[in-house]
């Protein structure tokens, strides 16, 4: 079942210099990184010599370090939806890619819902309207969202090059008036949206950041590389949970020891809400 999960999950900070390729979100207390340097004081991040070609990345450090295999990391299977949340705890419950199809979807009992982007087909004024509703129905403490490659509205710079086009790929978003998605983040009243950007809950750093390698000219979408490290790089250190529409390499939910990775997607490759949402439980910081 896990295997069929396409594009959203949890991201270490530690691997995305390393691995910047796919959608995705990752819980982390760890803050170090063979790719990281300092210099006058300050981390610099440097592109890996594999970044362009994810698979040829994956080999070398599987072969050669082994990073990829236990007991480096191993599969983790989900906290069940009726499990009693332990004392002291916070319950995070993970979804992404819902794509507008929320109805049949089953949320389990948490304290924070964290959504990792794409939950609009196209970023329509009335999918987010749709979305936001939705999530004003959902009894969560905290509500965190970013935008996915989907939500072509909410990258600005992409909407401009698509209305300047001869011919148009979405033709149903290239004819929408600017002032009708110019302040469209304003729709999520519902929720914490972040975008390159951080908010501190129940004692939690998080972070969301939308951007993603390029894949078929979507929203969010840079190249490999210097482009993407320069977003990956705005990612402060001591952050507790990160969230990107990049999974991290591998589904599932996957754990290092340190950090837990997941790729939370509830539909499919054809776009099937099939995937129940993931349930993580972490102890809430004494200092919260």
């Amino acid at each position: 079942m896990w295997r069929s999960r396409w594009d959203a999950g949890v991201l270490k900070a530690e691997a995305l210099a390393l691995l910047p390729c796919g959608l995705g979100m990752a819980f982390s207390q760890s803050h170090v990184m063979a790719g990281r340097r300092h210099q006058h004081g300050r981390l610099i991040v440097e592109v890996d010599e594999y970044s362009s070609n994810p698979t040829q990345a994956f080999t070398f450090y599987n072969i050669n370090q082994g990073r990829f295999q236990p007991p480096h990391v191993q599969m983790v299977d989900p906290v069940p939806h009726d499990a009693p949340k332990p004392p002291g705890y916070t319950r995070f419950v993970c979804v992404s890619d819902t794509h507008s199809r929320t109805d049949p979807i089953q949320m389990p009992y948490g304290d924070v819902l964290i959504h990792a982007g794409d939950f609009t087909e196209l970023g329509l004024p009335s999918e987010v309207k749709k979305f936001n509703e939705w999530l004003g129905s959902l009894p969560y403490e905290y509500k965190i969202v970013i935008a996915g490659n989907h939500e072509l509205t909410f990258d600005q710079e992409f909407m401009a090059d698509l209305i300047k086009q001869d011919f148009y790929y979405f033709p149903s978003v290239s004819k929408l008036k600017p002032e009708s998605y110019e302040n469209v983040q304003s729709l999520l009243t519902n929720c914490i949206y972040l975008q390159d950007s951080e908010v501190t809950v129940r004692g939690f750093r998080v972070y969301g950041s939308p951007w993603q390698p390029w894949f078929y000219g979507w929203g969010f979408n840079l190249p490999r590389g210097q482009a993407l490290l320069e977003k990956w790089s705005l990612i402060p250190e001591g952050v507790d949970v990160l969230i990107t529409h990049g999974p991290p390499l591998g589904y599932g939910v996957m754990a290092d020891g340190t950090t837990t990775y997941v790729n939370a997607s509830v539909c499919t490759v054809n776009y099937q809400p099939v995937n129940p949402p993931i349930v993580i439980d972490l102890p809430t910081p004494r200092n919260s």
